[in-house]
């Protein structure tokens, strides 16, 4: 008996590549957490975090003191300090003599930079309540830069965004609403605590709000108006200055300012991740998860995305590239022959389209 077999798959059309292409999903998506002067990192460079463990250390209510710093002897190396100097950025905490408490006003802190003409004599960043920031991923932390930044790097998958609020967060992934749909306040309440809720095409400030005091951990969305960004940004600075620091709550939009739909296929990917923990990342904005490849769902290599233009947000696929077309004003630009949702085909510019791949 003969196998059957498997039929040739049809390589795509060359004047496909003419079509921009955006990556679906990102591999070995690397994220930032800043650090400001007298913040520390508690983990080093190489090390393995995972969710929830303690990444870095926060000062609230900083204060600048002046202090000396005598360099370390010849051949005696302190911790963090080299044998001939003292740099900027090193921990830096005040000697106690022996038999003698240190006096609680003298706290550790951050080497800022040594005062003009002073001899030993230092700014150092120090403050006496610290927060822990929990890592809202499982990654390698690839460097630390004190006074700067620290970079993981995740172990999973990253589904990009345009732009995100507040900040990182993890959490159980929730299907609140259709890719088209809006989740007003009244649709939140506290059996959401805990969860990154997928809210579709839109949502205002009073739902961000509400959404946080409820204990929801994030918000993926399609798209987030300028007001309602600021309005949320405020609220957010508002709470950072409370005397109890707030869980970590991130908005991830997807797509821009403008209302759209979510696309097909990232609405399939979120599909398949219902019930899953994801982390919610804000700089760079995304979306990480624990998939293999083979967990993605297919996507056409004919399927397009308008991302701009009088047709935004809309899918379709291509039929062809037809060259130069005049459109509005005039302008003459290279375009494509594209069949939206089943409507006769339309020519649409090659800047306003984009393949995922």
């Amino acid at each position: 008996m003969t196998e059957k077999a498997e039929p040739a798959q049809r390589p795509a059309p060359s004047w496909l590549d003419e079509v921009p292409v955006r990556p679906f999903v990102e591999r070995d998506f690397e994220t930032r957490f800043a650090l400001q002067p007298g913040d520390r990192a508690l983990a080093e460079v190489g090390a393995t975090v995972t969710t929830g463990e303690a990444l870095l250390e926060r000062l609230r209510e900083r204060r600048v003191s002046e202090v000396v710093v005598p360099a370390p002897a010849d051949g005696v190396t302190a911790d963090r300090v080299t044998a001939d100097r003292v740099t900027a950025g090193e921990r830096w905490a005040p000697a106690s003599p022996a038999g003698r408490r240190r006096p609680d006003r003298e706290v550790e802190g951050e080497l800022l930079a040594p005062l003009p003409g002073g001899k030993d004599k230092w700014r150092v960043v120090t403050g006496e309540q610290r927060d822990i920031v929990p890592s809202p991923l499982t990654g390698t932390v690839s460097a630390v830069l004190p006074g700067a930044e620290v970079r993981v790097r995740a172990a999973g998958l990253a589904l990009t965004g345009s732009l995100a609020a507040g900040s990182a967060s993890y959490g159980r992934l929730e299907l609140a609403t259709d890719p088209f749909g809006e989740l007003r306040p009244g649709g939140i309440d506290v059996g959401r605590a805990g969860s990154i809720l997928v809210v579709g095409a839109r949502i205002d400030a009073e739902a961000l709000t509400r959404a946080r005091a409820m204990g929801v951990r994030g918000i993926v969305v399609a798209s987030l108006p300028g007001k309602e960004l600021r309005d949320f940004q405020a609220s957010e600075r508002r709470q950072r200055a409370a005397l109890q620091p707030p869980p970590p709550f991130g908005v991830l939009v997807l797509l821009g300012a403008t209302r759209r739909r979510i696309p097909t296929p990232v609405t399939a990917l979120l599909e398949r991740l219902a019930g899953t923990e994801v982390s919610l990342l804000v700089d760079p904005p995304a979306l990480v998860f624990a998939a293999t490849e083979a967990d993605l769902p297919d996507i056409p290599r004919d399927w397009v995305h308008v991302r701009s233009g009088p047709a935004a947000g809309a899918e379709g696929r291509v039929i062809g590239v037809v060259g130069l077309r005049r459109f509005a004003s005039n302008v003459w630009l290279e375009a494509a022959h594209v069949a939206i949702d089943g409507e006769p085909p339309v020519d649409l510019p090659l800047g306003d389209l984009e393949r995922l791949d």
